[in-house]
């Protein structure tokens, strides 16, 4: 009896110890440009969201913002993959019917003006794929200057449903109604 429980002690150890290792995993560490998110309502106990945009910030770490979201050309509005904004109901965004549903936003910045586009591509890694033919939307956005200077790229939304991107002291906004 002793020597069959010896046995079976031996037998879990061994087992534990090999599955402990076939199991194990590699968690990577924090994204330098982390995924945030950011809904409207604002409020988190609201839980009927009418829009919620997903996006990564990117800190300017010393760097302008017009070298790494450059005048004339589409950027992804953040880092990583490009940001996919979901609206829950149909909407206007700025002046465009836009229906419910999940779209990629790209902007091409400007120095006074950013057009916001609303792509049917979805699962895209930055704006290298960015395809023209696949817009939904385009809408012009002014640009305006922030009292505080933000170090990571931001988007917020109003109480009014107003989308707000900020990165340093400049501000972009787009109403969604």
């Amino acid at each position: 009896m002793k020597k069959s429980t010896l046995i079976s002690a031996l037998a879990f150890s061994l087992v534990m110890l090999f599955s402990t290792n076939l199991s194990a995993q590699d968690f990577s560490g924090l994204d330098k440009s982390p995924m945030d998110a950011a809904s409207f309502p604002s409020d988190y106990k609201v839980s009927d969201k009418q829009v919620k945009v997903v996006y990564s910030r990117p800190q300017l770490k010393g760097r302008d913002v017009s070298t790494l979201a450059k005048n004339g050309e589409v950027w992804r509005t953040g880092a990583n993959e490009a940001v996919e904004i979901t609206f829950y109901q149909d909407k206007m965004f700025g002046d465009k019917k836009v229906a419910a549903g999940t779209y990629t936003m790209y902007t091409i910045p400007g120095e006074k003006e950013w057009t916001v586009i609303l792509s049917s591509d979805l699962n895209v890694w930055g704006s290298y794929f960015y395809k023209e033919e696949n817009d939904v939307a385009r809408v012009t956005a002014p640009v305006t200057e922030g009292k505080e200077s933000l170090e990571a790229f931001s988007i917020a939304f109003d109480d009014d449903g107003t989308m707000h991107m900020g990165w340093d002291t400049l501000r972009v906004s787009v109403p969604v109604k």
